[in-house]
């Protein structure tokens, strides 16, 4: 009976948190999928902070390599840590059935998170991690309340505090501000930048053609000027002796 009552805990709770309204107002992610540097610095902070658990399975590497513009060799030597081939998908080494021992619920993939998200919210969950105690992990999220995920970039932001205010009627506490409670190893500043190359980076992959679809429309709609202009002029001609 405890063990059916465990699983039923482990399958339900997930999305319970799932539907988990976030505390506070997303902040802007005003990430740019044509801006390579970024991508680049995007794809290596996140194959060496979230792919120990996360996988971007419908993306491949030399598929990424020619998109951020890196070749197969620095591929190689600066993303494929563990030997993969160019052809590979990002995929994890971590089982799935593993993951759902240790965890209670497998570690999502990532390839579509900004498509079902959108992008400020992974830009606003990666800034808004607390201390809490009372949660497994020791952390929180303002974001994602009750999230099940721990804080991954944390040396690089340090741990922060969430202060909240105590309404005088007694109702439900609002989120106030973060206090620090140890430094990260980057200032605030980089530390946001950081969160904007991943942010960024998960947008490319979640829609690897939007730089090329944006830029084709573009020339689509010029095309469409152009040609309106020709056939105003071709009409003015048409119906210049018609009274």
């Amino acid at each position: 009976m405890i063990r059916k009552l465990a699983i039923a805990i482990c399958v339900v709770l997930p999305v319970t948190v799932f539907a988990a309204d976030p505390l506070v107002p997303l902040e802007r992610a005003n990430v740019d999928v044509t801006n390579r540097a970024a991508l680049q610095r995007g794809a290596a902070l996140f194959v060496n902070n979230c792919m120990g658990c996360h996988s971007a399975q419908y993306m491949r590497w030399n598929r990424v390599a020619a998109d951020i513009g890196i070749s197969e060799e620095m591929l190689a030597q600066y993303l494929q840590v563990t030997g993969e081939r160019p052809g590979d998908q990002m995929r994890i080494a971590m089982p799935a059935a593993d993951a759902e021992g240790w965890f209670g619920l497998a570690p999502p993939d990532l390839s579509l998170v900004t498509r079902s998200r959108g992008t400020d919210w992974v830009y606003s969950f990666l800034l808004t991690f607390y201390v809490d105690d009372t949660q497994p992990l020791g952390v929180n999220n303002l974001t994602f309340p009750m999230t099940g995920m721990p804080h991954a970039l944390w040396e690089m932001q340090g741990l922060q505090r969430a202060v909240f205010s105590e309404p005088a009627d007694g109702g439900v506490p609002t989120f106030d501000r973060f206090e620090q409670v140890t430094e990260g190893s980057v200032s605030p500043d980089e530390y946001r930048r950081a969160v904007r190359d991943i942010t960024a980076f998960l947008a490319y992959v979640g829609e690897p053609v939007r730089a090329e679809r944006q830029s084709l429309g573009m020339l689509v709609v010029f095309f469409l000027l152009v040609f309106f202009g020709f056939a105003y002029m071709l009409k003015r001609e048409y119906w210049k002796d018609v009274h």
